[in-house]
């Protein structure tokens, strides 16, 4: 289908192609996502101290929780479960998962004790982190949020499908669903959108020529900006032609499976682990959310117009092991001086950045899903670009 079909061209020169996938709160990764960041909330909201690593799975009418958790009371894990699938739409047998009449299995133990030497017991600032591991953070021209526009227009269709189940705008859709987004860039910059799928599950008896009309007006029009809709844009819509069965019924799923998804889409490298479940003294979660903070400062004081971040932490340890700055070309400071200042002006330690963004709250089911990062975390300390650069550097 067209949506106002091909490969986009200038002239002779190909344009160079960035895609970005994200999912509906219903896809089965996603469920498990929201679940253990549900969890982690009911820990934080009893003790904020609290040491966790939970994680979850799902396949057909079946949940499992497991991971390592220790805190002085335990949430109701059940109870838990069963709203967070309320609340997303898995509340009828024909979906294959229920809230009301799922298995549900727990399995957590105490956070190992050759980990807790390492981030308990000391003064918070100098808390070690919870283990290894490489995070990034990203930011660049392209959205208001400094985010890149294809992981931002796939998350607003993904959020845009979830609407119009949930208002009851089209009925007939079930909680699944992906939306993919692929925009054409010259010389970096967005010039527009060269492909568009969406897939959206759906109950048995609506045809395929109405869903696909009906999501093309009630989901894809009001998202993508007109101005880089063209008459070659491709738009796909459940290319299947049928998406019935759909979520844990048909696929399994697992806490994160979905980093792209979280974060930048294919735009920046990704290293470390899942975000979902963990406490704050775990580097994948604190040391992404630092590095995004990082990266969106150094764009909007106007030191680079792309810039990614990456920090390396060892497990004990509350320093990280290297911070490395890229701004791919486009910063008016050398990447190098711009990595030795953050050393060293900006206290990196988990337990410093876990005080200065309140990540000891209960903040973060919200976050489960179409990103922690950008439109989704507006808001969000992270999402701050109140860091003050020299006006010269050395």
């Amino acid at each position: 289908m067209r949506l106002f079909a091909g490969a986009w061209r200038v002239g002779e020169r190909m344009e160079h192609i960035l895609t970005s996938e994200a999912v509906t709160r219903g896809h089965p990764d996603k469920v498990c996502d929201q679940i253990a960041d549900a969890l982690l909330d009911a820990v934080l909201a009893e003790d904020p101290e609290a040491r966790a690593a939970c994680e979850a799975a799902v396949w057909e009418n079946r949940v499992w929780l497991f991971g390592e958790l220790t805190a002085q009371q335990g949430p109701d894990y059940e109870a838990v479960v069963r709203e967070v699938l309320r609340d997303i739409g898995y509340d009828r047998p024909e979906l294959g998962l229920d809230a009301e009449t799922c298995d549900i299995e727990v399995h957590f133990h105490p956070q190992s004790p050759d980990i807790a030497r390492g981030v308990s017991h000391r003064a918070a600032e100098d808390t070690g982190a919870g283990d290894q591991g490489i995070m990034a953070g990203y930011a660049c021209r392209e959205t208001a949020e400094r985010m890149p526009l294809p992981i931002t227009l796939a998350n607003r269709l993904a959020k845009r499908l979830e609407a119009v189940r949930q208002e009851g705008i089209l009925p007939w859709l079930r909680p699944d669903g992906k939306a993919q987004v692929s925009v054409a860039y010259r010389d970096g910059v967005p010039v527009g959108i060269a492909t568009v799928v969406l897939s959206a599950q759906h109950d048995p008896d609506i045809t395929v020529d109405d869903l696909r009309e009906a999501l093309r007006q009630e989901v894809v029009l009001p998202v993508l900006p007109a101005e880089l809709v063209r008459e070659d844009t491709l738009l796909y819509i459940n290319p299947t032609g049928r998406f019935v069965t759909g979520g844990p019924a048909a696929d399994s799923g697992l806490t994160g499976r979905k980093p792209l998804a979280d974060t930048y889409g294919s735009a920046a490298r990704y290293g470390g682990g899942s975000l979902s479940g963990k406490d704050p003294t775990k580097a994948d979660r604190t040391g992404a959310y630092l590095a995004r903070y990082l990266a969106k400062n150094i764009v909007e004081a106007g030191l680079a117009d792309r810039c990614e971040v990456q920090l390396a932490y060892a497990i004990g340890l509350a320093d990280p092991v290297s911070v490395t700055v890229d701004t791919f070309g486009t910063g008016t400071v050398r990447d190098q001086v711009l990595a030795k200042w953050l050393e060293e002006n900006v206290d990196m330690r988990p337990g410093v950045v876990s005080r200065r963004f309140g990540l000891t709250r209960p903040i973060y089911r919200p976050l489960a899903c179409y990103g922690c990062v950008g439109e989704n975390a507006r808001g969000m300390p992270w999402e701050r670009t109140d860091l003050k650069f020299p006006r010269h550097f050395d």
